[in-house]
């Protein structure tokens, strides 16, 4: 694990972070026996990071946004199975995972949109 792009970036270090806090809660999940969700969320909520990851290495700007719009949409579906749980009875507290997300969902947005003008100030 390269530990300094995880440092150096900051949406790379929330993703990061974030993951590591989903894959703690899928484990509470799958204790509960809420297999289902665990497994939905873990997928999703690692993904986002993943793509962010590999968004660092992108071929173009256009590849970059592309994949960093993918991290977007695995957010909202992340935000979604979060608030499932938040809102069915007999799961476990999601904490603070939500304004995590948000704040995730912040960032990834604003370099969208600055990576986009980046291409259109050509």
């Amino acid at each position: 694990m390269n530990d300094e792009r995880i440092n150096e970036n900051l949406i790379v270090k929330l993703s990061f972070e974030f993951a590591l806090q989903i894959v703690k809660y899928a484990e509470l999940l799958e204790e509960k026996r809420k297999f289902v969700l665990a497994n939905q969320l873990l997928k999703s909520g690692t993904s986002i990071g993943a793509n962010i990851w590999e968004a660092q290495n992108s071929e173009s700007k256009a590849d970059f946004i592309h994949k960093m719009k993918i991290s977007a949409k695995e957010c909202e579906e992340t935000k979604y199975w979060l608030l499932i749980c938040k809102h069915s009875e007999n799961y476990p507290t999601i904490g603070d995972l939500l304004d995590k997300i948000e704040s995730i969902q912040k960032v990834l947005n604003k370099i969208i949109a600055t990576t986009k003008q980046k291409i259109i100030s050509r």
